[in-house]
């Protein structure tokens, strides 16, 4: 007879997931500035075209960069540590 209560148990025991490789680093990276690059010019693009070049790419980099640093990491990791935990069990 199984004990149910022993499976559940293991169930419940956290899941070590090991830091992104190189490779996933790269592409969670990719993924994170390209979509919120996109929606910044869709966003804001008539608003940006009169702009030099320069002065465009410094006001969507300072925007860009925090929003891709404490918004858009952060979940691909927590969407990357479910996958992983979900696959792992």
């Amino acid at each position: 007879m199984i004990d149910i209560r022993t499976e559940t148990a293991a169930a419940r025991q956290p899941v070590e997931i090991s830091p992104p490789g190189r490779h996933q680093s790269a592409a969670m990276i990719w993924l994170a500035v390209f979509s919120t690059l996109t929606t910044l010019n869709l966003a804001f693009g008539d608003l940006l075209r009169p702009m030099s070049p320069v002065l465009r790419t410094f006001v969507l980099a300072t925007t860009a960069v925090p929003i891709i640093v404490y918004g858009v990491m952060p979940q691909l990791h927590r969407l990357r540590h479910a996958i992983l935990t979900r696959a792992a069990r």
